[in-house]
């Protein structure tokens, strides 16, 4: 099933509209990591974990949403692609309070830190970054596509921002919040930050 069919599958056939227009997006050229392969892996992976959500069909819009907008010399594409949503969703028969709710669960992808009652935060975070999680191949080619998408910025400003980035993940008391991925990733997460950070400190 492509992109468009899914999206249709989930949201209705009257919506294809805005499936074929999210499918756009993360088919944008500029985009290295942030593309349909990694929209299909975290919609797979919220299908997996969606027995925890309290409203999976919710965090599956709303994982197609989280990074609809995307542009690396900016700081607030997960505050814009939310706006994106709410704008787009008012075009479908969901209820205004479903909505809230799909635009709460984008912008909570800022920070990844869900409550201990939230379990669509928590599914949506956990899938949005079991690319943490990956054997230490596939992390390696994911972080050589984030520093694709960095390309204008000098490797001295990268490495140093980066690494900010990487250590406040680190800093998180846990970087997955459902038991079954936490299970599965949390370990190789915290290996393959390490490493990604001795690299870049080399």
């Amino acid at each position: 099933m492509d992109l468009v069919d899914r999206w249709v599958a989930l949201a209705g056939p009257h919506t294809r509209h805005i499936g074929t227009e999210l499918d756009k997006r993360y088919g944008e050229p500029h985009r290295r990591y942030h593309t349909r392969r990694h929209l299909t892996a975290v919609l797979d992976l919220v299908d997996e974990l969606a027995g925890h959500a309290a409203a999976p069909d919710l965090v599956r819009l709303a994982a197609w949403f989280h990074d609809a907008v995307y542009d690396p010399e900016r700081a607030d594409n997960e505050e814009r692609s939310a706006r994106l949503a709410a704008r787009m969703l008012t075009d479908t028969d969901l209820r205004e309070p479903d909505i809230e709710e799909i635009v709460r669960l984008i912008e909570l992808t800022t920070t990844h830190a869900p409550d201990q009652d939230d379990r669509n935060g928590q599914v949506l975070c956990d899938a949005d970054l079991a690319i943490l999680g990956a054997d230490p191949g596939q992390y390696a080619v994911y972080a050589a596509a984030v520093r694709e998408e960095y390309a204008f910025v000098p490797d001295e400003f990268f490495h140093a921002g980066r690494a900010q980035v990487l250590n406040g993940l680190l800093a998180l008391p846990r970087l997955f919040h459902t038991a079954e991925a936490r299970e599965r990733f949390e370990e190789r997460a915290r290996t393959n930050i390490q490493t990604e950070l001795t690299l870049l400190n080399a």
